[in-house]
């Protein structure tokens, strides 16, 4: 029998920010998918998704000639051929999870991995694949293969576990952080995001407001813009633009400071919750990608004692996540879901998919 597991994710700092090539900060959650999967006699992969109730069957040998790019599962299987893995012989696999489901918290990049890890575990030839060799076949299947609208966040934050700070860009270098951030408090909405539609437009005209500086001004460099620089470039740009200029940079310079406090030997972690709320504010007010009933958790957990509290996810709707004092945790939980919340409960960072 094969094992895999893998966990949610919630960001905590650097929401659209991966599209962009720009750092985040994530962690794995104690929310997780798992795969089981062992031979059977056929020559067809058979997937049953227990959640959902569904199922699916692939014939092997795959052929991928005419595959469709929006399916992650064939994705993934056109990524492995590049290293020799051919799935050859039938396996029945169970699916189910512990992740809400287009919720913010992505289920479908935890879905995606355990997906690699069956792969790799039976067609792999033996080879030992790292955590790291993981993110990178997910983000290739999911984002390149795709050509969607994301970042590396999701893929990196879920194969390597823990707290991560992760530089976006091409080196996708990161740093991770063995340790516990108590406090975390989910609150799930109940409303479903539209994920690709939301990504898309905001990183399209993220993405044309940048274009639009580099145009103009050559030596624009967007990591180089400080609080005190950044009104000489949203007097260049176009009015229409100028919200997700100030976006990336304001949630930038927020992520730094993030980094700083969690670089520190004894977290402060008031100071990590103002800097959450500091950044819902740029994802409310510039991106727009709140909800009523997200902004009333949001105000619940905050009026209630969280030390912060943020969106999570593309938006739209989704889930919120608090930092908050153990004392005033179970007040929180109660106070979202007197806000419309129809879940709340506390997690703990993770580890990453295990194989």
């Amino acid at each position: 029998m094969i094992k895999v597991k893998a966990p949610g994710r919630v960001c905590l700092f650097g929401d659209h920010q991966d599209y962009l090539g720009l750092p985040i900060i994530a962690c794995a959650i104690d929310k997780h998918i798992y795969l089981e999967a062992v031979p059977n006699q056929s020559q067809v992969i058979k997937i049953q998704f227990i959640d959902i109730n569904e199922n699916r069957a692939i014939a092997v040998p795959i052929k991928l000639e005419n595959y469709d790019p929006k399916d992650a599962f064939t994705a993934v299987l056109k990524v492995l051929q590049k290293q020799d893995c051919f799935p050859n012989k039938g396996y029945d696999i169970t699916i189910k999870g512990a992740i809400p489901i287009n919720a913010g918290l992505s289920s479908s990049s935890a879905l995606l991995l355990v997906w690699i890890g069956f792969l790799v575990g039976a067609f792999g030839k033996g080879k030992q694949y790292h955590q790291e060799e993981l993110a990178k076949i997910a983000y290739e299947a999911e984002v390149l293969e795709r050509n969607g609208p994301g970042g590396k966040m999701d893929q990196y934050s879920i194969a390597l576990g823990h707290i991560i700070y992760l530089e976006t860009n091409d080196n996708a270098s990161y740093k991770t952080f063995k340790r516990e951030l108590p406090g975390l408090i989910i609150g799930e909405s109940g409303i479903s995001k539209d994920t690709l539609g939301l990504l898309a437009d905001r990183r399209s005209l993220a993405i044309e407001a940048l274009r639009f500086l580099e145009n103009q001004l050559p030596s624009f460099d967007i990591k180089k813009v400080t609080l005190s620089t950044i009104g000489t470039y949203t007097k260049v740009l176009p009015n229409h633009l100028s919200p997700y200029f100030n976006a990336a940079i304001n949630n930038y310079l927020i992520t730094q400071k993030a980094l700083l406090e969690f670089q520190r030997d004894k977290l402060h972690l008031k100071s990590i919750g103002v800097l959450m709320s500091a950044h819902h504010l740029i994802l409310k007010n510039d991106l727009k990608i709140t909800v009523p009933r997200i902004d009333h958790m949001i105000d619940a957990a905050v009026l209630n004692g969280a030390y912060g509290a943020k969106i999570v996810g593309s938006g739209g709707g989704g889930c919120i996540v608090a930092l908050v004092p153990e004392q005033n945790e179970e007040l929180v939980i109660n106070a979202l879901k007197k806000a419309g919340a129809v879940n709340a409960y506390k997690v703990s960072v993770s580890e990453g998919i295990i194989l």
